[in-house]
């Protein structure tokens, strides 16, 4: 059972939150995509659909507050953002729009709080797109790039385009990241209470983070039997995009069997 694109009216704290749903078998759990630290439901692309189009699936996403089409965060963001994303806006979202025990896709920061998350909420399995679990030099060293690019280059109006709030994008994902307090963040004792199937998907050539993270994971996460799977995909940040091939087939193949 599939249908036509819809945008559901979500709103957390009182502000809305911009939404997508590509309905889907309604016998199956859905496909919930969290997106990046500089993401939003549009800069996913075209990758929504696709994975919709392999898996029959129900899709959803959503813009964090501040990003895409959604209102800005209710306050300034602190290294604390990502459980307070994980544990406090995404269990309100996933009962708006009713998705009980999803299968969470996240990219980068997306991936992280789908972490945190699955340690403390049930969900029926993750898929990791280039997730951090700890702050690595490679990390802050791109990041400290980005803000040359942003303050100095042509990153600020490429952004502009898809963010009705750019600063707030932009620099609630930069203050964080390259905040000292940051630096010595780790998500490695929430992969410890993760027991659900788990696919960690990473670009062999991804600039803001090493394959370190995928082993610091894997190392902790229980899985359902063990069921943690690894793929390393040529190029960069972005799999799903960078590898859309390549990525779809192993979300295809990871979610085929999860009921």
């Amino acid at each position: 059972m599939t249908g036509a694109r819809v945008e559901p009216d979500v709103r957390v704290a009182g502000r809305r939150i911009e939404a997508l749903e590509l309905p889907g078998d309604p016998d199956r759990r859905p496909l919930v995509l969290l997106h990046e630290g500089l993401g939003s439901v549009g800069l996913w692309r075209g990758f929504p659909q696709a994975l919709h189009e392999a898996t029959g699936r129900r899709v959803l996403a959503f813009s964090r507050f501040g990003h895409g089409r959604s209102q800005p965060p209710p306050q300034p963001r602190t290294p604390a953002f990502f459980h307070t994303e994980a544990l406090d806006v995404l269990p309100d979202v996933l009962a708006q729009l009713d998705a009980p025990e999803p299968i969470i896709v996240g990219h980068s920061d997306g991936a992280s709080i789908a972490l945190i998350h699955a340690g403390r909420h049930p969900v029926t399995g993750i898929a990791l797109l280039a997730p951090h679990v700890i702050v690595e030099d490679v990390t802050v060293r791109e990041i400290e790039a980005a803000r040359e690019r942003y303050a100095s280059g042509d990153l600020r109006e490429r952004m502009a385009r898809h963010h009705d709030d750019v600063d707030a994008a932009f620099w609630g994902w930069c203050d964080v990241w390259l905040d000292p307090a940051f630096r010595d963040w780790s998500l490695e004792a929430d992969a410890e209470r993760v027991a659900c199937p788990t696919l960690l998907i990473q670009g062999v050539g991804d600039p803001y983070g090493t394959l370190d993270q995928l082993d610091r994971i894997e190392a902790r996460v229980r899985g359902a039997g063990g069921d943690v799977f690894r793929v390393h995909v040529p190029g960069g940040h972005s799999p799903h995009l960078e590898a859309a091939a390549e990525t779809l087939a192993a979300l295809r193949a990871f979610t085929e069997p999860l009921v």
